[in-house]
């Protein structure tokens, strides 16, 4: 599963943010170093995963350890999918 969302999200970047078939973007290369992606790009990526993967992206959730690289991005939305279904709404 991990190679398929890698894929998933790399389509995703090259697609939407790489204009340069020049730029050779590596799976642990910084996102926001290497100026692929920035502040509204974030979001734009926050939107492809929360559709595509059908999870929530909290808030406190985007910070780069989440979301800078492709490395990065497979491992929390690998991460989420591991995680329990909770019933939104409910209450504890």
């Amino acid at each position: 599963m991990n190679e398929t969302i890698r894929q998933q999200i790399t389509e995703f970047i090259t697609t939407n943010f790489l204009f340069d078939d020049s730029i050779k973007l590596r799976a642990e290369d910084s996102l926001l170093e290497t100026g692929v992606i920035d502040s509204t790009g974030v979001l734009e990526l926050v939107a492809f995963i929360e559709e595509t993967y059908e999870i929530k992206v909290e808030d406190e959730e985007i910070i780069p350890e989440n979301l800078d690289s492709i490395i990065n991005i497979t491992s929390y939305i690998t991460g989420k999918l591991s995680q329990p279904k909770t019933a939104e709404g409910s209450v504890s």
